[in-house]
């Protein structure tokens, strides 16, 4: 079973700006011989139910890189939209803006595809595409995993003195055995999948009703610094491998 895309428009939008601190110029770094943006393009391009697959940047070397595999580029993304702490709202009601304003262009829903995850696979997205289908009452559909580490167990500090993350009407969470805790999950990166109304009338990235897609632990790799990069190597050719072996 599949949305219709006769009547809902599924948009992909990839937000990639030029400017990131931990790797210089990480949306282009290559991993597995692409540039790590490419990697989002594509997979977005293999998903059916996606009719346009659009980048937001403030780069002209990343917008370039773009529209060679595939994507569009129709804006530059303003400078002030691409700073450390600029919001993933705030580019997006930028993005949907512009299209309602230069195109009339009013996308049904939109797929949140992060560079940074460059292992999801269309089925991952199809996958959120249908829980949202099949939920009309929520707001978004998010990719969640179980945590490696409990949320339960975890501290802040506070004037010098550790304080419990979370509360818990279990007494002295932090120090049951994990299996007692409740189950957490953690919001992984995947995909996100988000109907229009929420990013624009109801000003948010999730809404209040947020279908979770659970996965398995993904592969999932932060690539903040250059080790990470080496690293997800590693895990690109295990993924590959085991997808050879599907």
């Amino acid at each position: 079973m599949s949305i219709d895309v006769k009547q809902t428009s599924v948009l992909a939008l990839i937000p990639a700006r030029g400017g990131s601190k931990g790797v210089p110029r990480k949306n282009l770094r290559l991993l597995a011989g692409r540039p790590l943006i490419v990697h989002a393009i594509k997979v977005a391009q293999q998903t059916a139910q996606i009719d346009r697959v659009l980048v937001s940047t403030d780069d002209s070397e990343i917008a370039q890189v773009a529209q060679q595999h595939g994507a569009e580029v129709p804006f530059q993304r303003p400078a002030h939209l691409a700073a450390d702490d600029t919001t993933d709202l705030a580019v997006f009601q930028h993005a949907l803006t512009w299209l309602d304003e230069h195109e009339g262009c009013h996308p049904d829903v939109i797929v949140h595809l992060r560079p940074t995850s460059p292992f999801r696979t269309s089925n991952d997205i199809d996958q959120a595409l249908q829980l949202l289908a099949k939920h009309p009452e929520a707001d978004s559909v998010r990719s969640v995993s179980r945590p490696s580490q409990n949320p339960y167990k975890m501290w802040r500090i506070d004037q010098g003195v550790l304080v419990p993350l979370l509360d818990s009407e279990t007494k002295e969470a932090y120090n049951q055995p994990r299996q007692t805790l409740p189950t957490t999950y953690w919001q992984n990166g995947c995909v996100d999948v988000i109907r229009l109304d929420t990013i624009l009338a109801k000003q948010s990235m999730t809404g209040q009703v947020i279908v979770p897609m659970i996965m398995n632990q993904p592969l999932q790799c932060d690539l903040d610094r250059a080790i990470d990069f080496d690293i997800a190597e590693a895990m690109f050719r295990m993924f590959v491998h085991q997808s050879d072996q599907q």
